[in-house]
């Protein structure tokens, strides 16, 4: 039985799409080391120091591990195709520690991070990295606080702030499609400029199974989202379906 999942997984429509993105990847390598080698080791070192590890918090305390993220978001920035694009302002929502605003600025562009002060390791790693954020939450159904200015991208990657509270069978209560369809409204009017592009990156579910109901693929699908993996891109159009490859 579980031979024959892996079977399945092997030749599934996922695993094509990954060998993909591993493709394109292929065809413009790009060196994590040169992008690691501008960050300051004994910096680092020092600011586990000031924060260290929590019991409770095993998923926040990996994010010290500058290789590791680097490397994450170097590939991330690449499935957007970042590492060939002119300039762009980038709003990244959940920005956490950082590091994928610190990637794009790399290749030339400027990013402004979004996301909660809950943690004191991504306050510390966002000075360090030199990553300007702003403070604030994103509920439902309520607009974002105004940032004065428009964006060519905006990402989220890892999603959670759909995520309500637990339910008491510890499941999680999320946003409803009208919650969904509030918040893209809320960012194509107010956040992207006219050719711009939304990118919302979600983790799979605790049994494995993909973000994307069939309720949630139609909400998407209806926005004029590409859906491609866990990952759902939109264009501030409604009515123009994005590309991944946008170099302009």
């Amino acid at each position: 039985m579980q031979l024959s999942r892996k079977f399945q997984k092997l030749f599934s429509i996922d695993a094509v799409e990954s060998l993909w993105e591993h493709v394109c990847r292929w065809t413009h390598p790009v060196s994590s080391r040169r992008i690691l080698a501008t960050l300051d080791d004994a910096e680092l070192a020092r600011l586990r120091e000031r924060y260290p590890h929590r019991p409770n918090a095993r998923k926040i305390n990996t994010y010290e591990d500058a290789t590791y993220w680097i490397d994450i978001n170097v590939e991330r920035a690449q499935d957007l195709w970042l590492d060939r694009a002119p300039p762009l302002r980038i709003l990244d929502l959940g920005c956490g520690a950082g590091y994928f605003l610190y990637v794009c600025r790399f290749f030339g562009h400027e990013g402004l991070g979004f996301d909660t002060d809950e943690e004191p390791l991504f306050r510390g790693t966002t000075e360090l990295l030199n990553v300007r954020r702003v403070i604030a939450r994103i509920e439902p159904r309520v607009p974002l606080p105004d940032l004065e200015e428009k964006f060519d991208l905006i990402t989220a990657h890892r999603v959670c702030f759909h995520r309500i509270s637990r339910d008491e069978n510890g499941e999680w209560i999320e946003w409803t499609p009208a919650d969904w369809k509030f918040f893209i409204e809320d960012i194509r009017a107010r956040f992207l400029k006219s050719d711009g592009r939304l990118l919302l990156d979600f983790n799979p579910r605790s049994d494995g199974s993909p973000f994307f109901t069939d309720e949630l693929h139609a909400c998407f699908l209806s926005e004029g989202a590409r859906i491609f993996r866990s990952k759902a891109l939109l264009s501030a159009d409604p009515t123009r379906r994005p590309r991944f490859k946008e170099t302009r």
